[in-house]
């Protein structure tokens, strides 16, 4: 039988910024989920010197893939070639360059190609990935454009935090009663309603209403990534009206005493949003703030209301 046919593609920005900063960014892979909108979630698995294997999970044409590849990093050419080692079908095999090129001391140039077959040739496959490339690469390189040029006022934009509660537990009872989130709206009172699909073992779509203390519900999608008994990560793929962009991740880590159940934030405000939900006058600052309370309130009500059903033993 012969070899599937290879394919190309090829997709360019200009960016008003130096080189170094935009390689910077594609170099942090275990950044990627804050910055482009497919990513849900990057991991290194391992390196050696400027040669390394990680893994992905994003989205494509709406579903959720995941897949090992490594990358070749040249900092001095500003290069970056990556190889799927094990493609998810449609993709019998994928690759390619990022190539950052530079034009001036203060703008360049970037180049995204890949290369890469469809299981069997097949036609429908063949149009799958060609939809997905071309969605994921315009996306992809329009936000790195627009982290890059705006890269001296993010550091402002974003906050990380983090609250957590001991449990008198096991790390599987904890972890169950948050990976069964289609179980909070009798279990959770700030949650009123949750949509989860799970076609993969390990991979949730999740859809939810969260009501806040004013009474107004608020809408969210995610996508999340499970470790059983271990973590659950996730990414907001529709956000509330202040974000931009929310990851997070939900840790267990069994100690003496029981288990250590952390709720994990990062979050990247939307400044355009914050006149029409917080005022004209409100500030970033403000902003922060607000968003960093109502996650918080909700993260710790959620690990208290675990801690109640994993020591009371309860079955709801």
């Amino acid at each position: 039988m012969s070899q599937p046919k290879t394919h190309t593609s090829e997709h360019s920005v200009a960016v008003h910024a130096p080189a170094d900063v935009v390689y910077g960014l594609i170099a942090d892979v275990t950044g990627w989920p804050r910055l482009f909108a497919p990513t849900v979630h990057a991991e290194r698995v391992d390196a050696d010197g400027n040669e390394e294997r990680i893994r992905l999970w994003a989205t494509a044409n709406g579903e959720v893939k995941t897949w090992t590849s490594r990358r070749g990093l040249d900092p001095v050419g500003r290069r970056i070639t990556f190889r799927q080692e094990v493609s998810q079908p449609p993709v019998a095999a994928m690759g390619g360059t990022w190539a950052v090129n530079a034009v001036s001391g203060r703008s360049c140039e970037v180049v995204l190609t890949h290369d890469y077959r469809a299981v069997d040739d097949d036609p429908a496959g063949l149009e799958w990935i060609e939809r997905a490339c071309d969605r994921n690469s315009r996306a992809e390189l329009a936000a790195l454009k627009t982290a890059a040029e705006a890269r001296g006022g993010t550091a402002e934009l974003a906050r990380s935090f983090e609250d957590t509660v001991l449990i008198r537990g096991s790390a599987g009872e904890v972890y169950d009663f948050i990976n069964r989130s289609d179980l909070w709206p009798r279990r959770l009172p700030h949650v009123s309603r949750v949509e989860l699909r799970e076609d993969v073992p390990g991979l949730q779509l999740m859809a939810m209403d969260t009501r806040a203390p004013d009474g107004s519900v608020h809408t969210t999608e995610s996508v999340r990534v499970c470790f059983p008994d271990r973590r659950i990560v996730y990414k907001q793929t529709r956000v509330p009206a202040l974000l931009s962009a929310h990851t997070g991740q939900w840790r267990f880590r069994e100690v003496p005493e029981g288990v250590e159940a952390t709720s994990q934030h990062a979050v990247v405000i939307a400044p355009d949003r914050i006149g029409e939900v917080l005022g004209a006058e409100a500030t970033v600052a403000e902003a922060l703030a607000t968003v960093e309370k109502a996650l918080s309130t909700n993260s710790r009500a959620t690990l208290h209301l675990a801690k109640e059903h994993v020591e009371g033993r309860g079955n709801g």
